[in-house]
C-alpha cells in the first residue's frame, strides 16, 4: 500500500467522539404532518372558514341553520388542508430518503492499525482518511501524505481545481495550500488527510447554522389572499348590514305599514323578524366567503406537483411552485446549472486557422492523427474492455474533456512506448515516443511553448506544410481565448526525445483544441423564455470576469441591454446598498462571487419589492438559496443545498426551472379564473337578496337555497377550475408584481357587471308577468301552487346561469371552447353539477323550497340562464375594442 497509518484506537475515537462530537451535521428541522397541517390552518382564508364553520354550528345548534352547511364547511376546510399537507408531506419524505442514501456514504479510515471502511457520520477529530479520485472529502482537515488536485466548486463556485500538498516539515499546517474542507471533490492524486473539525464545526457545518436564521416572509400569493380575504370579510359585513337593514325596512315599512302599526303586534313575531334578518345577514357573510378557494389551490397545487415530478422537478413546499410563477428576478449559478459542469473540447483549430467544432468534422486524415497522439500520449490509464463503457483512471480534467472528444480512438490497440517526459507545471508540456507503424513523438503542451518550435503544420490529408504565417491560427487563438476557452496545442515530430527532457526542436503541429465547461444544449433557448416570461436573470460565478463575460454572451444574457453590466465581487462590494439597488436593473453577471455577495443582492431584491429566485447547488449557495423567495437546488448538488431549497431540480437542467414557472403561472391563473366565477355568485346572490325586499319577496332566496347554492357551486366548481391547462402562451407575459392585487380591472368589470346582470335579469324574472305566467304549472298566478313552480323555476334559473357562468370564466377571450378538453375536471364536473342540481331541484321538497319542473319548463329555465354567455361575449367584444384584447396581449 502506498500510504499507511496506524490510524486511533477504539478507546482513542470513543475519547474524540465524547469532546468533539461525530461528523453528523444537524439537518433543518423537518416539519412533521401534524405541523405542516397546523400551519396550512393559518391560511388567511381558512381561518376565514373555520369562523364561519363557527357561526354555522351555533345557528344549527339554535335551530336557525342546518346541519349539511356546517358539514359543508367542515369538508371544505379538511380536504383543502389535507390534499395541501399530504401532497407536500409526501415529497418531503421522498426528499429525505435522498438525503438518508446521501449520508450512507462510507469513508476509508486508518483504525487499529489497518485500512477499513466505516460510514462518514462515525467520522471522529484525529481520524486519518484516505482520499483518492473521485472521493468527495468527508470533513474538514489538513494533508498529511500525498498530493491532490480538489474541485471545491460547491464550497466556493469556483470552476477550476485546486492543487493541495501534504504539510512539510515545519510548515505552517493552517495554509489553504494544506487544508481541505468538506464538499470538495478530489479530481486527481492520492492523499490521506487527518480531520481536524468534524460536524457542525466544519466549514460546512457552519454554513448549515447560517440557514436557520433565514428570513421566513409571506409567499406572494399568500400576501395576495391575505389582502383578498380582509376586502371578503369587509364585502361580508357591508352586505349583511345592508341585507339586514333592507330585511327589517321591506317588514316596517312595505308590508308593515310602519313603525306604529308594525310596532304594535305581537312582540314576538317582531323579535322572530329581528332574529330572522339576523341569520340572513350571517349567512350572507358565509356565503360571501369562497370555501372552494383554499380547496381550489391546494388541489391545483397537487396535481401541478405530480405534473412537474413527471418532468424531473421536485417540489419540497407546495407554495414554491406559485412563487416560482411570480418570480421577478432570478440568481443563477454557472457552473453546473447553465454549464455542464466539467471541461470539454469546443473546437479543433488548424494550422491554417481552420475551425471544427466536431470531431466528425475534421477532415479524416488529420482526425485519425489527432485520435492517435492524444490516446497514446496521457498519464491516464485506459479500460477500453467495454467500449460502451471505456473508463479512464488517473486523467485530470483537461486530459478526460480531450480523451472524451476522441472517444472512438481509445479502443485501438496501443503502440509500445519507448520514452516519456511527464507533464509538469514549468515545462508546460507533455511528451511520449511511440514505436511500431507510427514511430514518433507525440507532444502537447501550452500553445505559446509548443508553437515556437513548430515549423510545419499538418493540412486536411495529413500532409506536412511550412508554418510560415501562423498569423490566422494566432487569430483563431484569440477568438478562442475571448470566449473563455483554455487552449492546448498538439503536435508530433520524428526527433526522439533526449536524455535532457527538453521540448523537440522541429515540430509539427496537429492542431489547437479549444476546451470550456460548455453550456448545456437547453441553456440559450431556457435563458431566452425567463427573459421573454420577464424574469431578470443574472448569472453569479466563482470565475474570472472575462470567462465570465464570454459565457454570458454566449447564453445570451447581454443581448437586449445596451447598458447591461458585469461586476466582481470587489467591484460590487465598492457600491453602496443604495447604489446596488440602482444598478441592479442592469447587472447581468456578478464574477468572482463570494457567498456573502449572493446574500446580499438577495437582500436587496427583496427591499426592492422583487420576487426572488436563486439556484445552486454547492454549499456556498444554501444560505441564499434558503433566503430567496424560491429557492432551486440542482438535483446533483449538496444536500444542504437541497435542504435549503423550494424546489429541487432533479435533472440539473436549467429548462425545467422554466417549466416551474410556466405551472407556477398556470395555478395564478386558475385562481383568478374561480374568484371570477365565485366572487360574480356572491355579488348576484346579495344583490339579489337585496334587492328583493323592495319588489315584495321577503326571501327571494331562502337561507337554505343559498347555503346549498354555496356549497355546490362553491367546492365543485372549485374543483373544476383545477385542472386548467399550462399554456405556454403564459410565458410571454411579464410577472405580477408582490403587491399587485389578486383581482385585476378586467377581472372586476367581469365580476360586477356579470353579477350586476344576473341580479338584473333575477330581479326581472321575479316581476315579469310573463315569467309568472310561463312557470304557474297551469294553477292559477298567485296561488300557492303556482308560487311554489315560479319559485322553483326561479331557484333553477339563478343555479343555472352561474354554471353556464362557468364557460365565461376559464377564459379571457372569446373562444369559449379554448383547450376546454384540456382540462379532464372541468368536462366531468360541471356537467355534474347540472345533473345534481336537477335531482335536488327535483326532489328537494321543503328543504329547498321546491317541487319538479316539466321538461317544457326546464327548458325555458336553460333558456333563460343561457343569456349570460352572449351578454358577456359582448362585454370582452366591447372590451377588446375599447382596451385591448388580454389574450393577444398575452401572446404578444
Amino acid at each position: 500500500m502506498k500510504f499507511s497509518y496506524p490510524g486511533l484506537t477504539d478507546d482513542e475515537v470513543a475519547r474524540s467522539r465524547a469532546q468533539h462530537g461525530s461528523n453528523a451535521v444537524a439537518s433543518q428541522d423537518v416539519e412533521s404532518f401534524w405541523d405542516k397541517l397546523l400551519g396550512n390552518l393559518k391560511d388567511p382564508i381558512i381561518i376565514i372558514l373555520i369562523v364561519a364553520l363557527l357561526i354555522t354550528l351555533a345557528l344549527w345548534l339554535f335551530g336557525y341553520a342546518e346541519w349539511y352547511e356546517s358539514v359543508g364547511i367542515a369538508v371544505a376546510v379538511a380536504l383543502a388542508t389535507f390534499v395541501a399537507t399530504w401532497s407536500e408531506h409526501s415529497n418531503e419524505q421522498s426528499f429525505q430518503r435522498l438525503l438518508e442514501e446521501a449520508s450512507m456514504i462510507r469513508v476509508k479510515v486508518f483504525r487499529n492499525g489497518h485500512l477499513t471502511e466505516i460510514p462518514i457520520n462515525d467520522i471522529v477529530v484525529g481520524d486519518q482518511i484516505l482520499l483518492q479520485p473521485g472521493d468527495t472529502v468527508p470533513t474538514d482537515g489538513r494533508i498529511l501524505a500525498g498530493h491532490a488536485e480538489v474541485d471545491e466548486a460547491a464550497l466556493t463556485g469556483e470552476s477550476e481545481p485546486l492543487e493541495k500538498t501534504a504539510v512539510p516539515d515545519g510548515g505552517d499546517a493552517a495554509a489553504a495550500e494544506h487544508q481541505l474542507s468538506r464538499a470538495g471533490l478530489l479530481v486527481d492524486g492520492e492523499c490521506v488527510m487527518q480531520a481536524t473539525a468534524v460536524g457542525d464545526q466544519t466549514r460546512y457545518g457552519q454554513t448549515m447554522k447560517e440557514l436557520v436564521s433565514a428570513e421566513d416572509r409571506l409567499s406572494p400569493l399568500q400576501h395576495k389572499l391575505t389582502v383578498l380575504g380582509g376586502h371578503i370579510a369587509t364585502f361580508g359585513y357591508v352586505g349583511a348590514a345592508f341585507i339586514f337593514v333592507a330585511f327589517m325596512f321591506n317588514n316596517i315599512f312595505l308590508q308593515g305599514g310602519g313603525f306604529e302599526t308594525y310596532f304594535a303586534q305581537d312582540g314576538g313575531l317582531i323579535v322572530r323578524d329581528f332574529v330572522t334578518a339576523a341569520i340572513l345577514a350571517i349567512i350572507v357573510i358565509v356565503v360571501a366567503v369562497p370555501e372552494g378557494l383554499p380547496m381550489m389551490i391546494a388541489m391545483v397545487l397537487a396535481i401541478n406537483m405530480k405534473k412537474l415530478l413527471s418532468v424531473k422537478v421536485l417540489v419540497r413546499k407546495l407554495l414554491g411552485i406559485e412563487t416560482a410563477g411570480s418570480l421577478n428576478l432570478l440568481f443563477t449559478d454557472k457552473t453546473g446549472t447553465l454549464t455542464q459542469g466539467r471541461l470539454a473540447v469546443s473546437a479543433f483549430l488548424t494550422g491554417s486557422g481552420a475551425r471544427f467544432e466536431r470531431l466528425d468534422a475534421i477532415p479524416s486524415a488529420l482526425r485519425d492523427m489527432a485520435g492517435f497522439a492524444l490516446r497514446n500520449n496521457t498519464s491516464a490509464v485506459i479500460d477500453a474492455s467495454n467500449p460502451d463503457d471505456i473508463k479512464m483512471v488517473g486523467a485530470d480534467r483537461t486530459e478526460q474533456a480531450l480523451l472524451r472528444f476522441v472517444t472512438p480512438y481509445l479502443t485501438q490497440e496501443t503502440p509500445d512506448i519507448v520514452d516519456l517526459i511527464p507533464f509538469s507545471s514549468a515545462r508546460k508540456f507533455s511528451a511520449t515516443q511511440v514505436a511500431g507503424e507510427r514511430p514518433l513523438t507525440l507532444v502537447k503542451g501550452a500553445p505559446e511553448v509548443l508553437l515556437q518550435n513548430c515549423r510545419r503544420y499538418l493540412d486536411d490529408e495529413g500532409r506536412a506544410h511550412d508554418l510560415t504565417d501562423p498569423a490566422a491560427l494566432q487569430a483563431a487563438m484569440r477568438d478562442l481565448s475571448t470566449r473563455a476557452m483554455r487552449l492546448l496545442a498538439v503536435a508530433i515530430t520524428e526527433t526522439p526525445i533526449d536524455g535532457d527532457k527538453e521540448l523537440p526542436t522541429e515540430l509539427t503541429l496537429v492542431g489547437v483544441f479549444g476546451m470550456r465547461d460548455e453550456l448545456r444544449e437547453t441553456a440559450y433557448a431556457s435563458v431566452k423564455t425567463a427573459k421573454e416570461a420577464g424574469i431578470h436573470v443574472v448569472m453569479i460565478t466563482g470565475d474570472a470576469k472575462e470567462t465570465a463575460q464570454a459565457i454570458a454572451k454566449d447564453v445570451g444574457l447581454l443581448e437586449d441591454d445596451p447598458e447591461a453590466l458585469i461586476l466582481t465581487s470587489a467591484e460590487m462590494a465598492q457600491l453602496s446598498d443604495d447604489e446596488l439597488k440602482n444598478v441592479l436593473p442592469h447587472l447581468y453577471v456578478v464574477a468572482r462571487a463570494f457567498p456573502t455577495d449572493k446574500s446580499r443582492l438577495v437582500r436587496m431584491a427583496k427591499e426592492l419589492g422583487l420576487v426572488v429566485g436563486m439556484t445552486g447547488d454547492g454549499v456556498n449557495d444554501a444560505p441564499a438559496v434558503k433566503n430567496a423567495d424560491v429557492g432551486f437546488a440542482m438535483g446533483s448538488g449538496t444536500e444542504m443545498t437541497k435542504e435549503s431549497s423550494d424546489i429541487v431540480i432533479l435533472d440539473d437542467n436549467f429548462s425545467s426551472l422554466t417549466k416551474s414557472v410556466l405551472y407556477g403561472r398556470t395555478l395564478f391563473k386558475s385562481i383568478r379564473k374561480f374568484l371570477i366565477f365565485q366572487l360574480t355568485v356572491n355579488v348576484s346572490a346579495i344583490l339579489v337578496v337585496f334587492l328583493g325586499q323592495f319588489f315584495g319577496f321577503d326571501l327571494p332566496l331562502t337561507m337554505t337555497q343559498l347555503l346549498w347554492l354555496n356549497i355546490i357551486m362553491d367546492t365543485l366548481a372549485g374543483l373544476a377550475f383545477a385542472g386548467e391547462a399550462a399554456l405556454q402562451r403564459y410565458m410571454k407575459e411579464k410577472p405580477l408584481r408582490r403587491d399587485e392585487p389578486l383581482i385585476n380591472g378586467d377581472m372586476w368589470s367581469s365580476i360586477l357587471i356579470n353579477g350586476g346582470i344576473v341580479a338584473f335579469l333575477s330581479i326581472l324574472f321575479l316581476t315579469s308577468s310573463f315569467t309568472q305566467g310561463l312557470f304557474s304549472g297551469g294553477h292559477e298566478i298567485g296561488s300557492a301552487e303556482a308560487q311554489a313552480k315560479f319559485l322553483t323555476a326561479f331557484f333553477a334559473f339563478f343555479v343555472f346561469i352561474h354554471v353556464f357562468n362557468t364557460f365565461n370564466a376559464r377564459t379571457q377571450g372569446l373562444d369559449l371552447f379554448e383547450h376546454l378538453l384540456d382540462n379532464r375536471l372541468f368536462s366531468i364536473i360541471i356537467p355534474s353539477i347540472m345533473v345534481i342540481q336537477v335531482f335536488f331541484i327535483t326532489f328537494g321538497g321543503e328543504i329547498l323550497r321546491s317541487v319538479g319542473l316539466s321538461l317544457q319548463e326546464w327548458l325555458w329555465v336553460l333558456l333563460f340562464a343561457i343569456l349570460i354567455i352572449p351578454i358577456d361575449l359582448a362585454r370582452k367584444a366591447i372590451r377588446n375594442a375599447w382596451i385591448g384584447n388580454p389574450v393577444k396581449l398575452e401572446q404578444a
